[in-house]
C-alpha cells in the first residue's frame, strides 16, 4: 500500500513539474520574443490551453482584441458548419420568363444566384467554366428551347447589392484575394492579366485579359524597372466601375501574369453565356442585363416564371477545405452572407457578420473578444483576442463535424493551425499534439511589428515549439 501511495505521488508531481515546465519555457520563449527588435512597437495576445480540460496552460495578453488577419476565418467557418450544415450547398438556378413555342423562348433566360462561391471555379471537378457551359446548353436543349427572342437576365439580387464588405482597403479590393462576393460569382471573380515588360524604364505591353471584361477600360500604368527586379504591379478595380487601373514597376525583359479581382462577375458571366449560345447557333435577338444594371437605372428586375434547372455547388465541407487551406476570401463572405440570407433573409455581410457575432456570444464569446467587420479576416478593422481563438477552436473540438475542419487546417512548421497575414500583422490558430501525447489549443496575434514577417516567423516558431 505504501509502494503503491508513493507512486501515486510520484506521478502527479511529475505530472505538476512537466506543466510548470511547459509554463515556464513558454513565459522564457514568449518574453525572448517581446525583446526582439522587431516587437519594439509591437502589440502580442498569446493564449494556450490544454485541449482535454479547456483549463489554461499560458497567456500574454491572451484577452487583448488584435486584427487576426486570416485567422479569423476559424470563426467563420466553425459557424458555417453549426448554422448551414456540412451538406449544405449554395445553388443558382436557370429559368425565364414568357413562353416556349416552336423551340423559341418568347421571353428572357434568366439565371439567378444565390452566392454560390465555386461557380465556374478550377478548384473542383465538374464545377469548371466547361462544365458550367454543358450543363447550361443540355438544360436548354431539354427544355426544348433553340432560340430566345429576348435577353439574358443575370440576378444577382438574392445578396446585398455591396458585394464587398466595409473596411477593406482600396489596395486590397483589386487583387484576387479582395474579390468581392456577389449573389451571382463567376471563375471565384478573378481575372489574369498577362504582360511583358519591356527595356528599363520603358512601357510594358499587356499581352493578354482572360476573361475580357466587357464594358471595362483597362488603363495601363506599368513602367519596366531593371532586370531581375521585383515585380511590384499593383491592380485597382472597383464593384460596377467601367475602369480599371494596373500601375507600379515590372522587371524587364519577362512575361508575368497578375491576378486580379472581376468589377463586375454578373455581366462577365451574362456575356460568356451569350457566347455559348451562338457557339451552339442558338439564335438570340438581346443581349445581356444584369440585376445589379437594372437597380442601378430604376428599374425592376424580371421574376423567373419557369425554371428550367437548379445547378448547386459542393458541399460545404468540401468548401471550406479551400477556404482554410488555401485562405479564399471570397468563401468567408459568401458562408457570412448565406447565414444572413437563411437566418434573416437578407444575404448582406453586416446580417450575416451579425448573426455570426451573435452565434459565438451564446457560446461564451463576448464582444469584446471578438469584432468581425467581414466574413474572412481581410478587413484591418477586425479585431479577436487569442483568448477568443482558443475558445472557438476548443467548441469545436466537441462537434460531429470536427474532422472535416481539422483536415481543413493548413499545416505549418508541422503543426495544424490557421494563418493570418495582412499588413504588419502575423497570426496563427490551431492545434498541436505534444511528443508525450498532451494536446494544446492556441493562438498567437502579433500587431505592429517592424520588418519582415519571414524574420518574425522563426521566432513565433520557437514559442510554438515549446507545444512539441
Amino acid at each position: 500500500m505504501r509502494l503503491f501511495y508513493l507512486t501515486f505521488l510520484f506521478f502527479v508531481a511529475t505530472i505538476q513539474l512537466s506543466a510548470q515546465s511547459i509554463h515556464s519555457r513558454l513565459a522564457s520563449q514568449t518574453q525572448r520574443l517581446l525583446e526582439d527588435v522587431q516587437m519594439k512597437n509591437a502589440s502580442l495576445s498569446l493564449y494556450v490551453a490544454d485541449a482535454a480540460t479547456g483549463e489554461l496552460v499560458y497567456q500574454y495578453s491572451g484577452h487583448r482584441g488584435l486584427a487576426p488577419a486570416s485567422s479569423q476565418k476559424i470563426f467563420t467557418a466553425i459557424a458555417a458548419f453549426e448554422k448551414l450544415g456540412t451538406d449544405f450547398r449554395f445553388k443558382t438556378t436557370l429559368g425565364y420568363k414568357g413562353q416556349v413555342e416552336s423551340g423559341v423562348l418568347k421571353g428572357d433566360l434568366i439565371i439567378k444566384g444565390y452566392g454560390d462561391p465555386t461557380l465556374g471555379s478550377w478548384r473542383y471537378p465538374g464545377y469548371k467554366p466547361e462544365d458550367v457551359k454543358n450543363k447550361i446548353i443540355s438544360s436548354l436543349e431539354a427544355a426544348g428551347i433553340r432560340a430566345v427572342d429576348g435577353d439574358v437576365i443575370v440576378d444577382e439580387t438574392s445578396f446585398s447589392f455591396n458585394p464587398v464588405p466595409g473596411g477593406w482597403p482600396w489596395n486590397d479590393m483589386g487583387n484576387y484575394y479582395g474579390a468581392g462576393d456577389w449573389g451571382v460569382n463567376w471563375m471565384e471573380n478573378q481575372v489574369n492579366i498577362t504582360y511583358r515588360g519591356g527595356s528599363p524604364g520603358g512601357a510594358v505591353k499587356i499581352q493578354k485579359v482572360d476573361p475580357e471584361m466587357p464594358g471595362v477600360a483597362l488603363i495601363n500604368k506599368m513602367v519596366s524597372g531593371p532586370s531581375g527586379s521585383a515585380d511590384k504591379s499593383r491592380i485597382f478595380t472597383a464593384p460596377y466601375s467601367p475602369v480599371a487601373l494596373i500601375d507600379g514597376r515590372v522587371p524587364s525583359g519577362t512575361t508575368r501574369m497578375a491576378t486580379g479581382s472581376m468589377p463586375n462577375p454578373p455581366l462577365q458571366l451574362g456575356t460568356d453565356i451569350v457566347r455559348w449560345l451562338k457557339e451552339k447557333q442558338i439564335y438570340i435577338t438581346g443581349g445581356v442585363k444584369t440585376g445589379g444594371a437594372l437597380v442601378i437605372k430604376g428599374n425592376s428586375v424580371p421574376k423567373m416564371a419557369k425554371v428550367i434547372d437548379t445547378y448547386t455547388s459542393p458541399q460545404l465541407s468540401q468548401i471550406v477545405h479551400y477556404f482554410l487551406r488555401k485562405s479564399v476570401n471570397l468563401y468567408g463572405e459568401a458562408f457570412a452572407k448565406a447565414i444572413g440570407y437563411q437566418e434573416k433573409n437578407e444575404g448582406s455581410t453586416e446580417t450575416g457578420v451579425d448573426e455570426i457575432i451573435k452565434f459565438w456570444k451564446s457560446n461564451g464569446i463576448s464582444a469584446g473578444e471578438l469584432g468581425m467587420m467581414d466574413g474572412s479576416g481581410l478587413s484591418p478593422q477586425n479585431y479577436v483576442s487569442a483568448y477568443a481563438e482558443v475558445k472557438a477552436l476548443l467548441y469545436a473540438r466537441g462537434r460531429n463535424w470536427f474532422a472535416d475542419f481539422y483536415e481543413a487546417l493548413p499545416t505549418y512548421n508541422g503543426t495544424k493551425m490557421k494563418s493570418g497575414t495582412i499588413h504588419a500583422c502575423k497570426a496563427y490558430a490551431g492545434y498541436q499534439k505534444s511528443s508525450s501525447g498532451k494536446n494544446y489549443v492556441f493562438s498567437i496575434i502579433i500587431n505592429n511589428y517592424y520588418g519582415s514577417q519571414y524574420s518574425l516567423l522563426p521566432k513565433m516558431y520557437r514559442i510554438l515549439n515549446v507545444l512539441k
